[in-house]
Parts: C-alpha cells; structure tokens; sequence
C-alpha cells in the first residue's frame, strides 16, 4: 500500500524535474549567441567615448583602452543606433548624464518602427525595456540606450512583424526576463523580426528591444564567439568585477 501512495509522488518529482530541464533547455539554440546576465552582481557598463573624448567606434579599441586600465573584458555587443559621425541616435545615458536627447519624432527605417523604446539600468541595478513614449527620466537612471522597434511588448510580438517575412538580416537585441536579469541575443545568421522577436518571447522575455543589424557585432570569448571590428557609437560591455 505504502508504494502506491509514494509512486504518484516520485512520478511528479520526475515530471517537475523534465519541466525544469525543457525551461533551461529551451534557451539552448544553435542560431543565436546568446548572454544572460544578473545586473545586480556583474559589471555592465555602456561606453561611447574615451577619457581623452575619442570615440571607441570598434570592440577591439575599447577592449585594448580597458586592458591599459587593467580591466577585464568578459562580453561587448553594439548598442543602438548611430548617426554618420558616430553620434549616438536618440537618447544616451552614461552614468546618470544625458550625453543625447531622447527621440520621440517619426521618419523612416528600423529607428522609427512605432513602437520604439529605450533599454536602461536604474541606479539600484534593476533593468528596464520601455516603449519611448513611456519612457520617463527619474534622475535614478545610470545607463540607456534608444533604439527601435521594440521586438516584445508586455509579452506580445510587435504588430508589424509578419511571418514568414522574407526580410531578413543578422540583427542583434536585448530583453528582460521575469527575473530581472538581461539576455543579449545576437542572430548568427541572417533571420527575419518576427523570428527573432519569437525567440525572445519563448524564452520569457515580457519586453526586448532590437539595438541593429547587419553591422552588429558581439564579443564573447566564453563562448568561442571574437568580434572585436566596427564602427559603432554606444557599445554595451560586461567587465570582470576585481
């Protein structure tokens, strides 16, 4: 009698575990170099330019500026759009100055894809994705970054993405997971946005936001995965804490 009684609850400890694993397992996808990140305890930064005032413009300069201030590079990925002279478009927040204005006209291209949005870190490490016309400075915000389209919206795929589109490009993006950490995906090769955004959206990002395409770029040396050319404004970088 007793095995009886204890039989049900080893079949659903069994099922529970497979759950779990199908949950972790699902993040696993040969398409995408993929980073996940607790912003609490890892050292994300964004940058743009150096001490002297120079535009880092590729990976590989911000990786060597980095080294000569005996700091680790663990994971750099271009940021967000930017303009012919390197400008960053839209709005850039670095440590809590406001270096470029927040965006808010219309025009043509991905920038201007309705909704767009802003990624950003409060100042207690919390991370945000907010479509622009939400968007709101506190003041308690240490770093942001504009760019366009959103890819995930409050769990919904962007209304304009079509399946099956025939647009396609390697595009690169970022969302936030019901835990407050932040995954950085980037498409090894070239994918269309309602894919990409749909695999946002199954790993349980509520909101993500496309950065670029084409010209993107990642570093992740854990990962065998070494892009350190470009020419880029804002580039968002994880350094190993001393």
């Amino acid at each position: 009698m007793k095995k009886l009684i204890i039989l049900p609850f080893i079949l659903l400890f069994a099922l529970a575990g497979l759950f779990s694993f199908g949950k972790r397992y699902q993040t696993i996808d040969d398409r995408f170099v993929l980073y996940k990140i607790n912003p609490a305890n890892q050292n994300l930064q964004f940058f743009w330019k150096d001490d002297k005032g120079q535009i880092f413009k590729s990976i590989a300069n911000l990786k060597s500026w980095l080294a000569q201030n005996h700091r680790e590079l663990l994971f750099a990925m271009n940021a967000g759009m930017y303009k012919e002279d390197n400008t960053p478009k839209g709005l850039f927040i670095q440590n809590q100055e406001t270096v470029t204005a927040l965006d808010t006209l219309s025009g043509p291209g991905n920038f201007y894809m309705k909704p767009n949005g802003v990624f950003y870190i409060a100042t207690n490490n919390i991370p945000y994705i907010t479509p622009t016309e939400q968007f709101k400075n506190s003041g308690h915000i240490k770093f942001a970054t504009q760019s366009g389209p959103m890819l995930v919206i409050n769990g919904n795929i962007h209304p304009a993405f079509k399946e099956g589109s025939a647009n396609l490009n390697i595009r690169n993006g970022v969302g936030i997971l019901p835990d407050n950490s932040i995954v950085f995906i980037m498409s090894k090769k070239e994918i269309n946005f309602y894919d990409f955004a749909g695999y946002f959206k199954s790993i349980g990002c509520k909101n993500a936001l496309y950065l670029d395409g084409l010209v993107s770029r990642t570093y992740l040396p854990e990962q065998k995965w070494i892009q350190t050319d470009g020419n880029f404004a804002v580039i968002l970088v994880v350094i190993k804490n001393p």
